[in-house]
């Protein structure tokens, strides 16, 4: 049986405006938790201190405070940089809003304990029931951004990237530049994606989510104006960083040759179907020859890169 009293825990707890629920979510934590580390994001709402302090568990509590507002990304490095400093072993990320089981940070817990994974995450698509509870408009636009994420970051084994209820190892958070890991709503993707080139374990742990009456803030229909920019400059980073900078193996060559050969076929046969077009006579036949093999031996190649790709993901044990 697992003793977490053996291990040095914190949690960090990013705080923006949250005063109505702040005190409910520390006193919920489970007594396992060592440090309580609250990140003072500098809101309109100050942080109830005194009830806090004066709570069951006040003597835990560690409150950092950031010089200006730096979005929950910020305030969360700001929470990981003090559990280094404190020499913790584990933390656990929780939102202020209450809305997180804390109940369930023991499950999160147990897989980096067990050292099957450097990084533990709630799965809210494990879980059918919560699945059907989740509101429609964050289930299609997780559905979709776990996806895109799943090809940008090199984790195709694990689902809900934008799940904020995780832990992770204190040693493999001395491994990440901070500097690359995004301060606003990207910050959970872009921290995935430095973990990929630690070549990081993420075990999903499946976890409903709790949701009120609030909407949203994030409407469907923007997410890709949003997120692809992004996600495309994260995926374009991963693949010169680990298949041309760290290392250089098979897929390296699949990329090197395949999409070079499939845009060449590609943008010759549109130029010359164009041209043959505007002429009107048929294209050579060696033409045609040349456009179709360059596009399927091309797109083959990058499909053997993909494989290749999804079989070298970091996968739990």
């Amino acid at each position: 049986m697992i003793n977490f009293q053996e291990h040095a825990i914190g949690v960090v707890i990013p705080y923006y405006n949250a005063a109505k629920h702040i005190v409910s979510v520390v006193t919920k934590l489970p007594e396992c938790i060592d440090v309580i580390i609250i990140v003072d994001d500098c809101g309109k709402e100050p942080i109830p201190a005194t009830e806090i302090i004066n709570s069951s568990v006040g003597e835990k509590v560690v409150i950092v405070k950031n010089p200006k507002n730096l979005g929950v990304g910020g305030a969360t490095k700001a929470g990981f940089k003090k559990a280094i400093e404190l020499q913790l072993e584990f933390v656990v990320k929780v939102d202020a809003d209450d809305q997180m089981d804390s109940s369930r940070i023991p499950e999160l817990l147990l897989p980096l304990i067990l050292n099957q994974a450097q990084y533990a995450k709630g799965n809210r698509f494990k879980d059918f029931k919560a699945l059907r509870e989740m509101p429609w408009v964050r289930k299609i636009g997780n559905f979709g951004l776990s996806f895109l994420t799943k090809v940008a970051s090199g984790y195709w084994n694990n689902f809900d990237p934008t799940n904020g209820f995780f832990a992770i190892k204190v040693d493999n958070l001395k491994l990440l530049d901070f500097d690359n890991i995004h301060n606003d709503y990207y910050f959970e993707t872009s921290l995935i994606a430095e973990l990929y080139l630690t070549d990081a374990k993420i075990k999903d742990v499946p976890m409903p989510a709790f949701y009120g009456d609030e909407k949203s803030s994030m409407q469907v229909w923007k997410m890709p104006f949003i997120f692809l920019p992004k996600l495309f400059k994260t995926f374009v980073k991963r693949l010169v960083k680990s298949y041309f900078i760290y290392d250089f193996n098979i897929g390296s060559l699949y990329i090197l040759v395949g999409f070079p050969m499939f845009m060449f076929g590609l943008v010759y046969g549109i130029y010359n179907w164009w041209y043959y077009t505007h002429i009107d006579t048929f294209a050579p036949t060696g033409t045609i020859m040349l456009i179709t093999l360059c596009i399927i031996l091309g797109f083959q190649l990058i499909l053997q890169a993909i494989q290749f790709d999804i079989l070298r993901a970091p996968k739990s044990s």
